[in-house]
């Protein structure tokens, strides 16, 4: 009887346990993400999406529009899934596995004490921001996505193609000129453009138009008839004008 009674004890204690914090916000406590959830696994969400570029401003708990299009971007840079995917938006196993693997390794790295000259930490840490850098322009160009387009707009009222570059590189903390052909001229060629690159196009003679590489051959950027959006860098109309990418 009394050997009934001590395990009962341990079973109670073990259904009234508390949980553990950590495991309450992992980003996978709540298995699958969508729009419109409110949970805490959607704040580890946005806390693991904001320490790599990819969300801007405060978190919660909520599934909100922000969140999703950081989602958007972060699948897209990964290779996890595009406008095309029926899966783009929902933070789904492979999404999951890959935030939850970033934050293992960030966590694994700041704890682990390494023997590493200050020139080579300062190497990693300088790689690092450009990272982030590139990542949060993408980010913050994203989220201004179905702005209307409007002749000199560098607000979220409206842009002009540069203003809008030079809004989302300001959001992420760099300043660039106000001008395509400034840009152009300011810009670090490159052969292959990578996410967070500007793309530069002739519309009418010299670098007249520019947008924000995002990977898969695209780009983001305000036209004149379309706003805020995604164009893919091999149209007919694009492919021909194109003239070089730059890095600011």
């Amino acid at each position: 009887m009394k050997k009934y009674l001590v395990g009962s004890a341990f079973a109670a204690a073990a259904l009234f346990a508390v949980p553990n914090v950590s495991d309450a916000a992992s980003i996978d406590g709540h298995g699958s993400l969508n729009s419109g959830d409110v949970n805490s696994s959607v704040n580890a969400l946005q806390e693991e999406l904001k320490a790599q570029g990819y969300f801007n401003g405060s978190t919660g708990s909520t599934f909100g529009p922000r969140t999703l299009s950081a989602v958007k971007a972060y699948q897209l840079d990964k290779g996890i899934s595009s406008p095309s995917g029926s899966f783009y938006g929902v933070v789904g196993p492979q999404t999951l596995r890959s935030l939850d693997g970033a934050a293992s390794s960030s966590n694994t790295s700041s704890n682990t004490t390494t023997a590493s000259s200050s020139s080579s930490s300062e190497t990693k840490v300088a790689g690092a921001s450009t990272t982030q850098s590139s990542s949060g322009v993408v980010s913050a160009a994203r989220q201004q996505m179905g702005t209307p387009y409007v002749w000199g707009g560098t607000s979220p009222s409206g842009f002009d193609c540069s203003g809008f570059l030079q809004y989302s590189f300001k959001q992420a903390g760099k300043d660039i000129p106000r001008t395509v052909s400034q840009m152009y001229s300011a810009s670090t060629k490159v052969s292959n453009p990578s996410v967070g690159d500007i793309v530069f196009f002739d519309t009418r003679g010299g670098p007249s138009h520019a947008g924000i590489y995002i990977g898969n051959n695209q780009f983001i950027h305000s036209g004149s008839s379309t706003g805020v959006a995604i164009a893919d860098m091999d149209s007919s109309y694009w492919a021909p004008r194109f003239i070089g990418a730059g890095r600011m």
